[in-house]
């Protein structure tokens, strides 16, 4: 399907057509100095936002979404080192801060302005789309995407959801994040859905940190929505907040789950209170979406299998490997050649092609007795007891692993040894928990300790407790008891 054909039939729950909007934002990009100079985004979920991205498809030109959740410096650099030349913001004092020209023009809900120092220079035409991930490191990373490799995503998407007749999708995660962009916004394109896109706000997030469950679910009841895309701790507050059969969920066809890794326990508990929940597995240099649980092909534990148009195998270390025919490539000209790209997961296939993801190769802890183990196992095992938020193993070059833990509510001492202990019975000796010490705040975004889409950052939650932690291998405790 054509993008032109895909922009008429679009349905998008707005006061003018998607068509009109996408015309509208063309002309602008068409008038600006440099017509073909990459472009920002920085502003918050609305049907402006979709148009101006399939508008810079029509006339291919590069567009670079910024997170608003990023620091005021990664903003900056990221606007730097993507050489942007046109900025498109809801906000109208941003511009200054961030380096742009302050002759300001509206489009629609959109301000936009030039950059005072631009430099013009030569543009892959392939690239369409920048999309920038935090990871671990203070300066953003930059993946170049084509039209064609999200679209073809989408395409498979929407095949595989094909039978569940979805009619209405509501954007939950900004569509600065990719995962919403190909697999919310443009798979229902294709699908012949009607997208439901609202200010962040009125769905339930007074920031992304700060997820407001009954904010969220009456948007859901309100509209009859069929199919949400959530990271695992909107669905914990969903299910801290809803009941089994709750009417509000009722409407729900297909509820996808992204980002961290989530207890089977709560996958398990949102399908007992009626919740039609799928987990998937993507990366922001595959396009997003690589597998997905599907109704029909679903497996516990697993991340599904892989979508149509994917290629995946293990390698002998056991690193996830994805088939990407032209490779991947970063801003700054960084790529991969070869056609295998290595995720840095591990994981494993089995006897009926459900992928499971065991942990990430630089997570790996070496003990001092030089065995090897993936810390998302052990730390896995806990959170499914119910008692814990948040785990984080830790234990390199340590005799045994111990773990910083952040209990649920007023969950004793005893209580947190009999469930290591517990644990313990299941593991292999080099692999048990020994020792452990309690967190008095969570990890969070805010603080540092996760990336946006909820994963530890492991070593600066380390240097963070480096005292506690070294203190846990310093303990004269009776860690038998353990």
């Amino acid at each position: 399907m054509s993008a032109e054909l895909v922009i008429k039939q679009a349905k998008i729950h707005s006061v003018l057509s998607l068509e009109s909007l996408v015309n509208d934002f063309s002309e602008a990009l068409k008038n600006r100095k440099y017509p073909s100079a990459p472009v920002g985004v920085l502003a918050d979920n609305s049907s402006d936002w979709i148009a101006l991205d399939l508008a810079t498809q029509h006339l291919n030109i590069a567009l670079i979404p910024i997170p608003h959740f990023f620091s005021n410096e990664q903003k900056k650099y990221l606007i730097g080192s993507a050489n942007i030349f046109t900025l498109f913001s809801d906000q109208k004092d941003i511009f200054d801060l961030l380096g742009f020209d302050q002759q300001i023009v509206q489009c629609h809900s959109f301000f936009l302005s030039c950059s005072v120092n631009y430099e013009s220079q030569h543009i892959n035409k392939d690239i369409q789309k920048i999309t920038f991930t935090s990871g671990t490191t203070s300066q953003p990373k930059g993946v170049c995407l084509s039209s064609n490799q999200q679209w073809s995503v989408a395409k498979s998407l929407a095949y595989a959801l094909e039978h569940l007749k979805i009619k209405k999708h509501l954007c939950l995660l900004p569509l600065s994040v990719l995962l919403e962009n190909v697999a919310g916004v443009y798979t229902s394109l294709l699908s012949h859905a009607e997208v439901f896109i609202f200010p962040l706000k009125e769905v339930g997030f007074q920031n992304l940190f700060n997820f407001d469950a009954i904010q969220c679910l009456s948007k859901i009841e309100e509209y009859k929505i069929e199919s949400i895309i959530l990271l695992p701790q909107m669905l914990h507050s969903i299910l801290n907040t809803i009941q089994p059969n709750d009417p509000r969920i009722q409407s729900l066809k297909f509820v996808a789950l992204g980002g961290a890794k989530t207890p089977r326990s709560l996958i398990q508990k949102a399908k007992d209170f009626g919740l039609p929940i799928y987990e998937g597995y993507g990366l922001s240099e595959c396009s997003s979406v690589v597998s997905l649980n599907l109704p029909h092909a679903y497996k516990t534990g697993s991340v599904g299998k892989p979508l149509s148009s994917r290629k995946i195998r293990i390698a002998e270390d056991h690193e996830i490997e994805i088939f990407m025919e032209d490779g991947v490539h970063y801003l700054g000209g960084a790529s991969t050649s070869y056609t295998w790209f290595k995720t840095g997961d591990i994981g494993h296939l089995d006897e009926d092609g459900f992928l499971f993801i065991d942990g990430r190769k630089k997570n790996l802890i070496i003990t001092s007795y030089g065995r090897n183990i993936s810390p998302e196992w052990p730390e896995g095992l806990l959170m499914e007891q119910g008692l814990y938020k948040q785990v984080m193993v830790t234990g390199e070059a340590q005799p045994y692993l111990s773990a910083l833990i952040l209990p649920s509510s007023d969950v004793s001492h005893e209580s947190i040894e009999t469930s290591i202990k517990a644990i313990n019975k299941g593991l292999p000796h080099y692999a048990s928990i020994l020792n452990y010490f309690v967190l008095d705040e969570p990890f969070t975004y805010i603080n540092g300790q996760l990336t946006e889409n909820g994963r530890l950052k492991r070593d600066v939650i380390e240097n963070r407790y480096r005292k506690e932690i070294n203190n846990l291998y310093e303990s004269t405790k009776d860690l038998s008891v353990i």
